[in-house]
């Protein structure tokens, strides 16, 4: 098992980034569905009385997708795993300011892989608070702080995209960016995500090395999607939730048409 707690900073507000995420998540769905693989939206619906965090948090938005992944994963994995076994199963508990991810592979690794991501989201902060998920004194040992700096961490080649880039990017309509050196301490709002990502796969001879592209991939994820969220400011800034269902209605439909034609498209594995 590895537990990695990557803290991403951001120069919004806590409410803003509810939309922006919702918003950002949507776009990106987009991105990731074509020729046969990609995102399939089975449930978006509230959900009440389902404890989180030790009761802290109890209502939201519960969300359940299956990702069709075929060329997303290290070409190891797909020699050893059989045709139809790469679907991924996300369910969410989206109780803001507080989130639950699940990943599962149900049909084939069962309770062999699991696949955790808590989230946690604060105001006027600059990552440094030391246990917000309040993780026990055996799990806080093994448990890696990962800084995410949106503007200064390094993104491979393949994604990188000048539109998309923190340091370019200006704001017409809140005035923010670019983000330049030690842009954390000088920008008003500010907030950080705090993500714990708790990943176990349990498969003799492979356990570490897939738990370690595992949050490689999650690493690489987190900085890609913040990148974009901050970039996009303009296309989410003054949305409203109600906004953002009727925008996530409507992509659903895409999802489904766009899933069955075109090419492959979206991230793929880095190295194999």
């Amino acid at each position: 098992m590895q537990i990695k707690e990557f803290r991403v900073t951001l120069p919004l507000t806590v409410e803003e980034y509810q939309v922006a995420q919702l918003f950002s998540v949507a776009e990106a769905s987009k991105d990731n569905t074509g020729g046969g693989e990609g995102i399939e939206v089975l449930k978006n619906e509230p959900f009440a009385d389902y404890p989180l965090l030790g009761g802290k948090y109890n209502s939201g938005q519960y969300t359940y997708k299956i990702y069709h992944l075929q060329s997303k994963v290290p070409a190891y994995i797909r020699l050893l795993a059989p045709k139809g076994s790469l679907e991924i199963h996300e369910e969410a508990w989206n109780a803001y300011p507080y989130c639950r991810t699940i990943i599962t592979n149900p049909g084939y690794m069962d309770d062999h892989f699991i696949l955790n991501i808590d989230s946690l989201h604060y105001e006027s902060d600059l990552g440094t608070k030391e246990n917000v998920h309040e993780l026990t004194p055996d799990k806080l040992k093994v448990r890696e702080v990962v800084h995410i700096d949106i503007a200064n961490d390094p993104v491979l080649p393949a994604d990188y995209k000048a539109e998309e880039d923190p340091t370019l990017y200006q704001s017409k309509k809140t005035g923010r960016g670019p983000l330049t050196g030690d842009w954390k301490n000088h920008v008003n709002p500010v907030m950080t995500c705090y993500k714990l990502v708790t990943c176990e796969f349990k498969w003799f001879g492979l356990q570490t090395r897939v738990e370690n592209f595992i949050q490689k991939s999650e690493r690489r994820l987190f900085t890609n999607f913040h990148r974009q969220v901050f970039c996009s400011t303009d296309r989410w800034f003054g949305l409203t939730m109600e906004d953002i269902r009727a925008i996530e209605d409507q992509v659903k439909d895409e999802l489904d048409k766009q899933r069955q034609q075109g090419e492959v498209r979206g991230m793929r594995a880095d190295s194999d």
